[in-house]
């Protein structure tokens, strides 16, 4: 196998807390806004809810077996701020923290290192009550969180993350109503956007003063945006306000030090206040870019149109596009210097279905590979890949969709909770193995 990425290279897959822990009310967790959304009736596909999942919190074991049956190094997961602090302020949860000393504990018998992620959407319920990401004092609040995982685990993990995709905490939670806490206002929105940005920068500063040695930064969701008509302006216009609040939105003030000139003209009144020296606590220097990327944009001033679709879409109805992710990646590097970037999130849901004890999942196979090839062309075009994280390592609990989709390169019979690889989860390993044993052969 010709070698495409260097020997440290970092090969591993992801999960989040909500989507496979369950055990929603177990040993002092306090209530997310996802266990509030999902209990209210008409807001996920079946009623579904996280209230079992994946029974990560009694199977950790068995997942942490999976992830070393596959050969990945590595392991982003996310800590379930409910879980450790039930108020989201005040008393330790001490029974939710030794939880994740106990995975920590199975990460590094099995050699696997781990990579912590602090917000994955389960904001506690309590802070919620009294205003959210909407109360500028969520963000201290937050940031005293940070700072005592780092206290507790600073040592035992390889990165930290602040937020995961906080462009879908703020939009799909406070503007379209598909995620917890459910709310539809555009300008909320945009203050929650801002004061997760904050949030982060807060948590950072509040980080490195407790001396973690663990690499700190944050993960986007990003998708390249493409006019649907590149000689229509009127499309070219769409698809540039499209990248403002998508992409620049976020990027520019974590690295520019202020929101897009052009996204800022087009909300009006809707726009953030922003107050003295927010961006520079923002704009904080950071160890990594983690960007997940699951598709493209395709943008029309009118509006409906759909992308051509030549490699087909997923079971989630996205198109599959592996160009975007070496273009964009090619993109942020040349117009942001941004630090080394991990891609934290890639992966397709399919319609899997166990059949004899395997599982074939051609597609997921299929996308895998061509997203593997599209980051190998984004190194040669200079960009700095250090890493890949698989989404997801289980099939779980698919937000607002329940489990109606799968992501996993584990099947996950949630009935019996039985475990089985699929064919992609044996095609990463050989890949993986592939690569380990080309950079052998290059030394």
């Amino acid at each position: 196998m010709q070698l495409a990425f260097p020997a440290d290279f970092i090969w591993g897959v992801a999960t989040s807390a909500y989507q496979i822990e369950g055990a929603a009310q177990e040993d002092g967790r306090g209530p997310s806004i996802w266990d509030t959304f999902s209990h209210t009736p008409g807001k996920t596909t079946n009623g579904d809810t996280g209230d079992i999942a994946c029974d990560h919190y009694h199977r950790y074991a068995e997942d942490v077996a999976c992830m070393r049956q596959m050969g990945v190094g590595a392991y982003r997961f996310s800590c379930a701020w409910p879980r450790v602090q039930p108020d989201g302020q005040g008393a330790w949860n001490e029974k939710g923290w030794d939880f994740y000393a106990r995975l920590l504990d199975s990460l590094d018998a099995a050699g696997i290192a781990a990579h912590a992620t602090l917000y994955h959407w389960d904001l506690p319920q309590a802070l919620e009550d009294l205003g959210g990401w909407r109360n500028r004092d969520t963000c201290r609040r937050f940031a005293d969180y940070a700072a005592e995982f780092v206290r507790r685990f600073g040592k035992r993990i390889a990165s930290i993350a602040t937020h995961n995709e906080p462009w879908c905490t703020a939009f799909l939670g406070h503007q379209y109503g598909k995620f917890a806490p459910g709310n539809t206002d555009r300008k909320e929105a945009y203050l929650v956007a801002h004061h997760l940005l904050l949030s982060h920068g807060l948590a950072m500063q509040a980080m490195r003063a407790e001396q973690a040695t663990a690499a700190l930064g944050i993960v986007l969701n990003q998708s390249p945006c493409y006019p649907a008509n590149r000689d229509s302006e009127a499309d070219r216009t769409a698809t540039r306000l499209a990248d403002a609040f998508m992409n620049r939105w976020f990027m520019d003030p974590l690295f520019r030090g202020a929101y897009p000139a052009d996204g800022v003209r087009h909300l009006g009144a809707d726009a953030p206040a922003v107050e003295a020296g927010d961006m520079d606590i923002i704009g904080l220097p950071m160890d990594f870019l983690g960007i997940n990327y699951y598709t493209r944009s395709f943008c029309s001033a009118e509006g409906g149109i759909e992308a051509p679709a030549r490699l087909g879409v997923t079971d989630m109805g996205w198109e599959v596009y592996p160009e975007g992710l070496t273009d964009h990646l090619v993109r942020i590097a040349r117009d942001y210097t941004p630090p080394p970037i991990y891609i934290t999130e890639n992966g397709a849901a399919s319609d899997d279905v166990l059949n004899g004890g395997t599982v074939h999942d051609p597609l997921r196979v299929n996308y895998l590979r061509w997203h593997l090839d599209a980051l190998a062309q984004a190194r040669a075009r200079d960009v700095d890949l250090r890493g890949y994280f698989a989404w997801s390592l289980l099939d779980n609990y698919e937000w607002d969709s329940g489990y109606a989709k799968r992501f996993g390169l584990v099947h996950v019979d949630y009935a019996t909770q039985q475990r089985t690889l699929k064919d992609s989860a044996l095609w990463y390993r050989g890949f993986i193995l592939g690569q380990r044993a080309a950079a052998t052969v290059k030394e």
